[in-house]
């Protein structure tokens, strides 16, 4: 897999679609690797015309791990924020947009079509405030504003995703993310079992850091409120959100275009916080034409 240094760190990526084509950035979310995006989608994406673009986040994945750097733990993080004061973190949201950027520094891109998901879409809404000169559209998938008034994720769903796996035995990491995406997942779409079996395997045989999302939660909980932030995006801005996501409920995505001069969003039934096949073609056609219209 091609790698590039950004942002003083080493950073994974892969690249499907012409060369010459219009570049579109994928920015995955919280503890996920670059391979979530399902393989189905890239190729969607670049059916449509675009040179698209997916990579590991710091910390996640092939790229670069801050071993050894401590975050501050959830509660201690939680009691801070409502206090009104900013947790001390290993790295920010912004510090890990700045590695997209990078990323498209070292690939001699100026400018891209910007589409993130999840805490993805909170790194992406960071790159479209903070280098909107380079952002052609901006794409946020089932993400949020980190607005604090707005309903919390559904207590089994936030369970499942802070819950540590029992061990660190193949067959249990297995066991334990299939829980988990079934937990978060899609009610109208299930995913075949089969498949995610064996794409949560693969993804364990890749990588497997148990240490990177505890950096990437306190990156997220420390960034507080982007509602202020996101009133100055200029950016062409398409919102996707599923309207059953049991761990960024709805009512994130819709703030999020409220927040965003401009915005168009889009909601779907039965969609919850993953990419399922179903929805696959839908999902690249909005993204496509959102793109079109922006360029």
């Amino acid at each position: 897999m091609p790698k590039a240094t950004a942002n003083g760190i080493e950073i994974h990526y892969e690249e499907h679609g012409d060369p010459a084509h219009p570049p579109m950035l994928l920015i995955m979310g919280f503890g996920a690797q670059l391979t979530l995006w399902p393989d189905e989608l890239v190729e969607a994406l670049a059916n449509h015309g675009f040179r698209v673009i997916r990579y590991d986040n710091r910390d996640i994945g092939l790229s670069h791990k801050f071993d050894g750097v401590k975050a501050p733990g959830l509660i201690k993080m939680t009691l801070l924020s409502k206090l009104g004061f900013t947790p001390k973190v290993p790295y920010t949201l912004a510090d890990m947009a700045d590695d997209g950027v990078g990323l498209l520094d070292a690939l001699g891109i100026d400018k891209a079509h910007i589409v993130g998901a999840s805490m993805g879409g909170m790194i992406a809404q960071h790159v479209a405030a903070r280098h909107g000169a380079r952002c052609l559209s901006l794409t946020s998938i089932f993400s949020t504003t980190g607005n604090p008034k707005l309903p919390a994720a559904k207590p089994e769903a936030l369970k499942a995703l802070v819950t540590r796996p029992k061990s660190m035995e193949e067959d249990v990491l297995v066991d334990h993310g299939v829980m988990l995406a079934r937990t978060i997942g899609s009610p109208g779409y299930p995913s075949d079992e089969e498949r995610l079996r064996e794409r949560t395997r693969a993804s364990i045989r890749r990588s497997i850091y148990p240490e990177g999302p505890t950096r990437h939660l306190s990156a997220i909980v420390a960034d507080g409120d982007r509602r202020g932030m996101l009133k100055d995006v200029s950016v062409p801005t398409l919102v996707l959100h599923g309207e059953d996501d049991p761990l960024v409920p709805v009512e994130g995505g819709r703030d999020t275009a409220a927040s965003i001069p401009g915005a168009r969003l889009k909601t779907i039934p039965g969609w919850g916080h993953d990419l399922p096949l179903e929805l696959v073609d839908e999902v690249a056609d909005a993204i496509a034409a959102h793109a079109r219209v922006a360029a």
